[in-house]
């Protein structure tokens, strides 16, 4: 089984790629898991769509229909998904054949503040809704206080978190298994 990990932080000190990272350390066995860079993802205009999909969206497409599961670690930014990571999605999801559509995702977030990512993570829900991709209900990830998780090269250090990340990456894994059928 392959996860794909998309961060929507393109920060080089982001403390969700970091996550991210931490959960490729935590995979459940015969699971791999690879991140997928946004930083080429131009800004989305139909006039540039209608010239055919950037090479960097067809990439992001391929790998998202190519992965048995998505994992999305998320910053929040005023209350809301950061627009990179909106941008990304907006341009994977056009037609045709958009790779949304019945895929497992599982999101989390990490944050310096207290409430984890939690409003983003709802706003990101709703969108996988229209998408019909398939989300993981629990369990959820919200790393508030991310700063003092994490040390200064974005390795986790706080044992709790990356029990937490074991879980979720356990539940996406069996979650996948359930809807393939």
């Amino acid at each position: 089984m392959h996860i794909l990990g998309i961060s929507g932080s393109l920060r080089k000190a982001s403390l969700n790629t970091a996550a991210l990272r931490a959960c490729s350390e935590v995979l459940p066995q015969q699971v791999t898991m690879s991140i997928f860079d946004l930083s080429p993802i131009p800004i989305y205009n139909e006039d540039l769509r209608a010239q055919g999909l950037p090479e960097p969206v067809q990439q992001l497409r391929e790998q998202i229909r190519a992965a048995d599961a998505l994992l999305i670690a998320t910053p929040e930014y005023n209350f809301s998904i950061p627009g990179v990571l909106k941008n990304a999605i907006d341009w994977a999801s056009r037609p045709p054949e958009q790779p949304f559509d019945g895929k497992p995702i599982a999101i989390l977030g990490a944050t310096p503040g207290g409430l984890g990512t939690s409003r983003a993570q709802y706003h990101l829900r709703q969108v996988f809704v229209y998408l019909n991709g398939h989300l993981l209900n629990r369990p959820e990830v919200f790393i508030s206080g991310a700063p003092n998780k994490f040390d200064a090269d974005g390795r986790l250090t706080d044992a709790a978190t990356a029990e937490n990340l074991g879980k979720m990456l356990a539940a996406l894994v069996d979650w996948s298994k359930r809807l393939q059928g």
